[in-house]
């Protein structure tokens, strides 16, 4: 009978302390916000350029990881609280800010509600008025490549390409038809111009999603101008 008693009472503080613990609010503070540079913002890859969120105080001193999206907006869920923003070294076609020990810096946030925050980050090249347009099958991109970091931190462009897809997901490995030329091969990089085919699309439709792609010597993930919708 005792045991019985032990066994009941053991239950009933059990199901005490899960009740209370499935009770506590959800994180309900939105962070958002945009890689930007200069007050343009800075595309990427979709889900392939990483940021981190620290929260201290709570026991937990592991990162709440999250990636930006394709046109370099970021969200994220949080707790009120202290937090710091971190982008891993190496990630980005950008530079990140360093201390003097040349670990990637943090940016400190406190959240007490909604908040919007861009980041600012320095890109080694910015692809600018971009104008894509079609003709027929064709769709041509022209643009301008202006070279953000110079001197001892500069870096070659490698190529530069032309991607277009039939959904709005645009990058290296979500296409259906690019042209590319060489980083060497530019020789006005005020005046570039790119022209792909469009194939046939299953089924069809009459527009597919445009940007250009730059990727720098050295560096993994790409730099994007805007998506853009063309009419066919």
């Amino acid at each position: 009978m005792k045991i019985f008693s032990y066994v009941l009472l053991l239950t009933f503080i059990t199901c005490l302390f899960s009740c209370k613990k499935d009770n506590y609010a959800p994180p309900a503070s939105q962070l958002s916000g945009a890689l930007m540079y200069k007050g343009d913002s800075i595309g990427v890859e979709y889900d392939r350029v990483p940021f981190q969120l620290y929260q201290y105080g709570f026991g937990k001193v592991g990162a709440i990881d999250g990636t930006f999206d394709q046109n370099g907006s970021y969200h994220a869920l949080l707790f009120d609280g202290e937090y710091k923003f971190i982008i891993p070294g190496g990630q980005g076609p950008f530079l990140w800010k360093q201390t003097a020990s040349g670990d990637p810096d943090s940016l400190s946030i406190t959240m007490k509600g909604n908040q919007n925050l861009n980041i600012e980050v320095m890109p080694y090249y910015m692809i600018r008025n971009a104008k894509i347009s079609a003709s027929g099958t064709n769709v041509t991109a022209t643009f301008k490549i202006d070279q953000i970091i110079t001197g001892p931190d500069a870096k070659d462009i490698e190529n530069v390409t032309v991607f277009i897809n039939n959904t709005q997901f645009v990058s290296g490995t979500n296409n259906i038809g690019k042209a590319s030329l060489n980083g060497s091969e530019i020789t006005d990089p005020d005046n570039v111009s790119l022209t792909v085919a469009v194939p046939s699309m299953t089924p069809a439709q009459n527009y597919v999603f445009a940007r250009v792609g730059l990727k720098i010597s050295g560096v993994e993930d790409l730099l994007f101008s805007p998506l853009q919708k063309i009419p066919l």
